[in-house]
Formats: structure tokens, sequence, C-alpha cells
């Protein structure tokens, strides 16, 4: 059985610590949580006794005594963590963003690719998504025309984040457009392609410095398509974190309000149809509460993939994505922050090069 390390005890290690011990409570993995490490010894406590595992005294503890490892930490924790687990040679499953500066990305990038690894960039295993994007590539329905994207939460400092760091600079290298719509750039990129200009406004509305808690990007790809983000940190604290996509292509219009299994509306000239994504099967047998089943399922599924792919046969596998494919994404998003500091100026892309 691989033993896990959980470096960060916070909102999101709680949460990818929950969907693990499912899995491992329902046999779905041959791994369990084994040991973890939070610098707020009391918080490490609790994820370990309703998750299992032992609390260390250190990063390093956990990683002299694992064989994959989840990097839960604040952004700004991600690259010394990952060195040291690269040095030791371990399998990394890291949360985005990978870094809050974009060398900061490539440098985790460049370490990542040196061993088994995944990035949680988890809207990838959404059954409606995957539709979105099956449906425009396959043609059917003529080319996508413009594309309209809106990503709304609370501001994560507060509330059930209550994830402080959120609102510092340093730590988190930016507000809504780096730490929640890294998800919306990467699945934009990923159902459309590689933008060529990226144009951006940004505002700062509650005070802290450098944190965005309003963004709206305009993409524009090679054959014309446009498609235009909205990412927003609001107060409305009985909000929770919600996702509509919209979709023009020549023939029929595609949305969803849901950012998991939809339903996703397919509009015709003929029809109307409603496609409903499946969770895997093996969901079935997760212990959850109902109301939490859909978020543990999408935290449950890149994860267990991501373990199969260590324990196939012929050796382990990075999953998908992979840190090349969340530094694509980040290089999106810091053309973004480059055109928003100049006005909204667009900024040329280059795949695979850094933002002109």
């Amino acid at each position: 059985m691989k033993r896990i390390g959980m470096i960060g005890c916070g909102h999101i290690g709680t949460v990818h610590a929950y969907a693990l011990a499912q899995l491992t409570r329902a046999g779905l993995i041959d791994a369990a949580l084994h040991a973890v490490y939070d610098p707020d010894a009391d918080r490490a406590a609790k994820l370990a006794r309703y998750n299992g595992g032992t609390v260390r005294a250190s990063v390093l503890d956990v990683l002299d005594d694992v064989d994959v490892v989840w990097i839960t930490t604040w952004t700004d924790g991600h690259l010394p963590a990952v060195a040291a687990a690269v040095e030791r040679g371990l399998a990394i499953f890291c949360e985005k963003p990978l870094a809050p500066t974009f060398d900061g990305c490539e440098r985790v990038t460049e370490l990542l690719a040196r061993v088994p690894h995944q990035v949680g960039l988890v809207l990838r295993g959404a059954p409606v998504f995957a539709t979105v994007a099956d449906l425009v590539r396959d043609g059917e329905y003529g080319a996508a025309q413009a594309v309209v994207l809106r990503d709304d939460q609370y501001f994560p400092v507060q509330g059930m984040y209550g994830s402080t760091w959120r609102g510092e600079v340093e730590r988190a290298g930016g507000g809504t457009l780096i730490e929640h719509s890294i998800h919306d750039v990467d699945v934009l990129r990923w159902v459309l392609g590689d933008p060529t200009t990226v144009s951006a406004r940004t505002a700062n509305r509650f005070g802290y410095p450098g944190i965005e808690d309003t963004a709206v990007v305009q993409l524009s790809f090679a054959d014309g398509c446009q498609a235009t983000l909205v990412s927003v940190w609001h107060q409305i604290l009985s909000r929770g974190s919600s996702r509509r996509l919209e979709v023009f292509c020549e023939q029929a219009f595609f949305h969803t309000d849901d950012d998991y299994l939809g339903p996703l509306v397919v509009e015709t000239s003929d029809a109307t149809t409603e496609i409903v994504g499946q969770a895997p099967d093996w969901a079935a047998s997760l212990d959850v509460p109902e109301v939490y089943e859909k978020a543990v399922a999408a935290y449950a599924a890149p994860s267990k993939a991501f373990l199969d792919g260590l324990a196939a046969p012929g050796g382990p596998v990075s999953g998908w994505p992979d840190a090349h494919d969340a530094l694509a994404a980040h290089r999106i998003v810091d053309a973004a922050y480059r055109s928003a500091a100049d006005g909204g100026r667009p900024v040329a892309l280059t795949s695979g090069a850094h933002p002109a």
C-alpha cells in the first residue's frame, strides 16, 4: 500500500484528505494517508483524526516517510515543498496555482517534470466540461464563435474557506484571477486551444493590496473565436462558488450553471436538449452524505486517476493535467495581469513562450 503524505491541512488539503480517505475505505485505491503536516498543529491533528495519518513536526519529516505527497499549502509554499519532494524522488500531486509569479511557475514546472506528478486543475475531470470540449472539437455544430464564462465566489478569507493567506499578495500572487480562475483559464484553453491575444481589466474594492476581486479577461483565437471570462470575489456570504458557461457555435448554443455534472443545455434550430453528465460508477461506493457527493467525487476522481497511474503496469506515469498544462494556463493569466497593468492593452501570446 502506498503511503500518502499531506503538506498543508487547510480547506483544500482537508477536501483532498477526505476524498482520499473515502477512496481508501471503499477499497478503490491501494493507498492511504500516512503522514501530515501543517504549521498549525491543531489543524493538522484535526485532519489526521478524521482522515488518517499521523501528524509530523516538519515538511521533511513527512517527505522522508511517504511514497507520494499531496502539496496543498498556500501558493508560495509550493516551490520549496516541490523541490524537497523531487529531491527524494517522490510522486507529487500539486495544487494550483503553481506559484505566485510566472517565473516561479516555470521553476515548479521544471521540477515536477522530473517525477510522476499531477496538478489540481480538477475541472478537467468534470463530465460537463468534457462534453463541451467534445462538442466543440467534433465540429458537428460548426465552429465556436463566442464563449462567456462567469466565475464568482465570496472573498475566501472568511467563511468555510477561512484562507486568510488569500488576502496576502506575497503568498497568493494575486486575487480571483490567479487563485480561483486559473481553473477557468485552463478550461477555456482545453476547449478552444491557445489564444493569440489576451486583454484584461481588474479592480480592487475590498482593500487587500495586490489582490484583485474583479477581473474581466478577453481571449482572442486564431480562428476568430472570442472568449470572455468574468471573475468576481464578492461579499455575498450566502452564495456558494458558482460558474456559468455559455458557448455559441455556428449552429448551436450550449450553456450550463453547474461545473461538474451539468446539465448542459444544447439549443439548435430543431430542438433543445439536456445532457446530464455521469459520475464514475465507483462513486456510489463512497460513504458520504448526499449533500457532499458531487464535491467529493469531483476531487476523488482526479486523485484516483493519479494513483491508478502510479500503480499502472510498466511503472508510474504522470497524471492529467500535468505541470505543462498548468504552465500554459499560467502564461495566459500572466499576460492578463500585464494587460491590466497597461490599461487593458492586448498582449500577444506565442504558445510555449513568455508573453510579449
